[in-house]
């Protein structure tokens, strides 16, 4: 006789909400039933770490900078901002996006840990007026894609678009061959971790969140994103890189060596972000549109591939901000 099928996923995190997710009699998830394994998983690190360290002998610049590193303050970006910088010597330039919602923990961890890598940085202020438009109308509707609300929140989707094609404009202006994001293992696959950006599908990447955006909020949103003359020379364009999929993914050691660059975690940010105070409401505008946590499919890549605990992982759910807290946030951007 057929069990009952679970909420959640006997070996990770994944409910069974979530977009496309079946399971076995035994209560084991398709994603779970299809992973590779890790010795498979290593051998692939291997691969694109010598990709990467390829390209930088390849592409190391004698004047001007080698990286143009996203840098959120957050315990991801600011180890991938580390190793760019410490580990592969490379000339680092940070880019931060100022949302209107980083934490002052995060803003101090910023300032401190520019200073202790010696880097320069740029720190980008969007006009907040114009911010707020753009969160709360992501908020109110279905603005973009149901497939690309699987891994983030449309709010995320938004601020993190923003992100990306801002610092790949500057990226472009500047010459600069690589940028770095700090994805973790469960947000972006290690056959992404190393490529080549290519026009036409930054084109329609960004079309894709542009024009609802345009449509909705008129030409003001532009100035965000990449014009026509930044497509016209294909070898302007960077290679993107995210060097924690191919690199050993360790929290505490990550966070040990974040004590050694006197960061500090902040206090008043939700489990699964170190550096955001909008997350905690883009998650809980998500969970009740869609009924999942935009975070459970990274989540449960870092649990199936050892990462983190699985008792760990459903914490980071259970955890929720107070009702007092969201409406703060909500009235903030006068919803």
């Amino acid at each position: 006789m057929k069990t009952t099928e679970p909420a959640i996923c006997i070996r990770c995190v994944l409910p069974a909400s979530f977009p496309g997710v079946t399971f076995s009699d035994d209560g084991v998830c398709n994603y779970c039933r299809d992973f590779p394994g890790l010795e498979e998983i290593e051998s692939e690190k291997e691969e694109y770490r010598k990709q990467f360290e390829a390209l930088v002998e390849q592409h190391r610049r004698k004047d001007g900078y080698d990286c143009l590193v996203c840098f959120s303050g957050g315990k991801d970006s600011t180890y991938t901002l580390d190793l760019f910088r410490t580990v592969y010597d490379l000339k680092v330039l940070a880019f931060t996006l100022d949302n209107g919602f980083i934490s002052p923990v995060a803003k101090e961890n910023i300032v401190r840990v520019v200073e202790s890598l010696d880097v320069d940085h740029v720190f980008f202020k969007p006009r907040f007026q114009l911010l707020k438009k753009i969160y709360s109308t992501s908020a109110s509707g279905d603005l973009y894609s149901p497939k690309s609300l699987e891994r983030a929140s449309g709010i995320c989707t938004s601020c993190i678009g923003i992100v990306k094609f801002s610092s790949l404009r500057l990226a472009i202006d500047k010459n600069i061959p690589f940028i770095g994001f700090g994805w973790s293992p469960g947000q972006a696959p290690i056959r992404s971790s190393v490529m080549r950006t290519n026009p036409q599908f930054v084109r329609a990447n960004q079309k894709a969140i542009q024009k609802p955006l345009l449509d909705r909020l008129g030409s003001s949103v532009n100035v965000y994103f990449l014009q026509d003359h930044h497509f016209e020379d294909a070898e302007r364009f960077p290679y993107n890189v995210h060097p924690l999929a191919f690199h050993e993914y360790c929290e505490e050691k990550i966070y040990s060596r974040m004590a050694e660059l006197s960061w500090e975690k902040p206090p008043d940010t939700d489990p699964n972000s170190t550096n955001c105070l909008l997350n905690a409401y883009a998650n809980a505008v998500h969970e009740k549109r869609y009924g999942f946590n935009p975070y459970v499919f990274e989540v449960a890549k870092l649990v199936r591939e050892g990462v983190l605990a699985r008792d760990e992982g459903l914490r980071r759910f259970d955890e929720k901000s107070s009702e007092q807290e969201l409406v703060s946030i909500q009235n903030r951007l006068d919803r």
